[in-house]
């Protein structure tokens, strides 16, 4: 299971209807409903400037959260819209899904590295770059992994650990069809500029009969 799943406090929010939202957005909050599950809609309203960090963090719509709302029990949700100002841009509404443990949901989970140690990449200078450190998975809400692990234990310069080769969680896929790229090891850029080096020397040395008869040809 995932072991940080983020807070999100919220208050109840009373009354319903037009009048109670504006008034929310008058005392700087934002009025949202939570729903689904085996409960009844549950009217609430965030701190409008906890609500807008949260969303210039990004992936907001991607991220589970533990839903506290005081005289509630906590619960898993996920968020389902955003409703923003046409011209401001502002977050004006949001909307809260209940999670089941057996509920699909998409999720970017974190990537963990192992095998570094006795890579052969590495020990020859090899650089390691993660193009994925977190990767999308369709996973279910009640079997959430903390990460997926690569092993580039046996991973040479100019080779790439593919999601194709990483062992998943069970009931997890990838949100991508194709089998994408995590991570590479590539040369050091000195080393890749001696070899630019050699292959300019290399034309350099040409003898020069040999040029001029290439051009005679």
């Amino acid at each position: 299971m995932a072991g940080e799943i983020p807070d999100l406090e919220a208050l109840e929010r009373t009354g319903t209807g037009k009048g109670a939202a504006r008034q929310a957005r008058r005392d700087g909050m934002v009025p949202g409903i939570v729903f689904g599950g085996d409960a009844d809609p549950l009217p609430i309203n965030i701190p409008f400037n906890k609500l807008l960090k949260m969303l210039k963090a990004g992936r907001f719509k991607s991220t589970l959260f533990n839903m506290k709302v005081e005289g509630h029990d906590d619960v898993r949700v996920i968020c389902r819209d955003v409703q923003r100002h046409v011209v401001k841009d502002l977050p004006t509404h949001v909307d809260f899904m209940r999670l089941r443990r057996t509920t699909k949901i998409n999720l970017f989970i974190p990537v963990e590295v192992v095998g570094e140690e006795t890579s052969p990449g590495l020990k020859h200078g090899g650089v390691l770059t993660m193009v994925r450190p977190e990767v999308e998975l369709i996973v279910t809400a009640g079997d959430i992994p903390d990460h997926v692990t690569i092993d580039v234990s046996e991973v040479e310069i100019g080779d790439s650990v593919t999601i194709s080769s990483v062992k998943l969680p069970e009931g997890a896929k990838p949100t991508i069809d194709r089998d994408f790229v995590i991570a590479q090891i590539s040369a050091p850029s000195g080393l890749a500029s001696q070899s630019d080096d050699e292959e300019e020397v290399a034309a350099d040395e040409v003898p020069a009969t040999e040029m001029e008869a290439g051009a005679d040809e």
